[in-house]
């Protein structure tokens, strides 16, 4: 027995040394999705009688922080949810984050293998050390779930939940909410919480931290402490784009959707739903399949972009959408240059943006072709449900719940390449290393 774990350790050290990090990242996440797949497979974790096929996607979109689920959290006891909730955070935080913040945290270093794994994860400029951001990540993710925790707590037992089920919500929800998972303990997502100020505001809080990316945390630690004298470029480019789409997001929706004036709160509700496909956290407060077509394609743009590099949201990102439209205005304008707010976009940063930018268009073309064979569904609906599932947000249109086998084996698929990265996974499928395009970049860059 002994040698047979010497064996294996020394055959799975080999492949860690002669893999790319991008293998090894895909692996990883394939992993954990494995591991929670077998234990939410035990019928002790079950309240009610549970498929394996359902085990794997609920696994799969846990680790994936997606959200979306042919099982309800309703169907898994208390230590199945257990189970769900450290899927979502060892998924949100990132592949080796919590293991490399430990070796950080007992030794004080760390091996260059652990280095490039983190660099092939997260985008991130030469002047913030790999060590600061880990432990930037981890305190940063500690603080706003504990905080969230607390402030859950406090509105659960405001609208009359018992105390210990409120503990429970709190932290869950907490960790769904700032890993932008959208995993929900109730059966209508937050629609009986559609009003609720305080609700609607700690989801809000919560996901924005979450999905403006770690990055960006640091990025303000570094100015606040001193240790920098700016704010990076990319930082600029992420709050801007965030906050424009946010508010663009929040005016089209109040002013198009009949359904929103219908709501007794519909500037609040129009801006948790803009937010909740942004920070693709999710959660909805009013009935996502009974949206009128033109706001089903207009949420699903802003699942498409998604949020920040590095964060614990989905989707293309604002980075790689501002790379794209630097592109289109220095052609139209016949500029040689690819300049974005006086700012030259390296060529290394368009390639890897334009690659994303195909790759994932592609993506979504792709599965809601191979979908219309498997699924009785609209197009309209089949666009936004593979949306949905490649930017990990959770939203369903209510194709989820309708899914053949084969469509569930194809969003296990669609949810694993979204969490890894399509561009992650591209270059696993070849083995072909990065060559370090996406792992660092200067202050005055951007990151896609």
């Amino acid at each position: 027995m002994k040698h047979t774990y010497r064996r294996l350790s020394i055959a799975y050290r080999r492949f860690q040394i002669s893999s790319s990090p991008q293998l090894n990242l895909v692996w990883g996440f394939f992993l954990y999705s494995l591991v929670g797949w077998l234990l939410l497979s035990l019928p002790i974790f079950h309240k009610t009688d549970i498929s394996v096929l359902d085990n794997l996607f609920t696994a799969t979109s846990a680790v994936s922080t997606t959200g979306l689920v042919t099982a309800g959290m309703s169907e898994y006891n208390l230590a199945g949810q257990i189970i769900v909730a450290g899927l979502i955070q060892l998924g949100g935080i990132g592949y080796m984050t919590l293991t490399t913040y430990f070796l950080l945290f007992t030794t004080r270093r760390m091996t260059s293998w652990h280095q490039k794994i983190i660099g092939a994860e997260f985008t991130m400029p030469s002047s913030i050390k790999i060590g600061d951001f880990i432990k930037s990540a981890i305190v940063f993710t500690l603080i706003m779930e504990t905080l969230g925790s607390i402030c859950f707590y406090i509105a659960f037992t405001q609208s009359g939940m018992a105390g210990g089920q409120a503990v429970w919500y709190s932290i869950f929800h907490s960790i769904s909410a700032f890993c932008t998972a959208g995993f929900g303990l109730f059966g209508d997502s937050f629609e009986s919480y559609q009003d609720d100020v305080f609700m609607n505001t700690i989801i809000a809080v919560l996901a924005i931290a979450g999905s403006l990316g770690f990055i960006v945390i640091t990025d303000v630690w570094y100015r606040l402490t001193g240790r920098s004298k700016r704010i990076s470029f990319t930082t600029k480019i992420v709050v801007y784009g965030f906050a424009l789409l946010l508010s663009l997001g929040t005016l089209l929706i109040y002013l198009t959707e009949p359904l929103i004036q219908e709501t007794n709160s519909p500037v609040m509700t129009s801006f948790f739903q803009s937010m909740t496909a942004m920070t693709t956290v999710g959660f909805n407060t009013i009935p996502t399949a009974s949206l009128t077509l033109p706001m089903l394609l207009f949420v699903t743009f802003l699942m498409y972009i998604g949020a920040s590099p590095s964060g614990t949201a989905g989707g293309m990102k604002i980075t790689t959408l501002t790379a794209i439209l630097a592109i289109i205005k220095s052609r139209l304008t016949g500029n040689k240059k690819i300049t974005f707010f006086k700012r030259r976009i390296p060529f290394e940063r368009l390639y890897v943006a334009t690659s994303t930018f195909i790759l994932y268009t592609s993506l979504i073309f792709l599965f809601t072709f191979l979908l219309s064979f498997s699924e009785e569904a609209s197009f309209d609906r089949l666009l936004f449900e593979v949306a949905s599932a490649l930017g990990t947000v959770g939203l369903s249109a209510g194709l989820t719940s309708e899914l053949s086998t084969i469509g569930k084996l194809l969003f296990v698929l669609i949810m694993f390449i979204g969490r890894v990265g399509v561009l992650t996974f591209g270059f696993a499928l070849l083995e072909r290393k990065t060559d370090g395009l996406e792992e660092v970049y200067s202050e005055g860059d951007i990151a896609v």
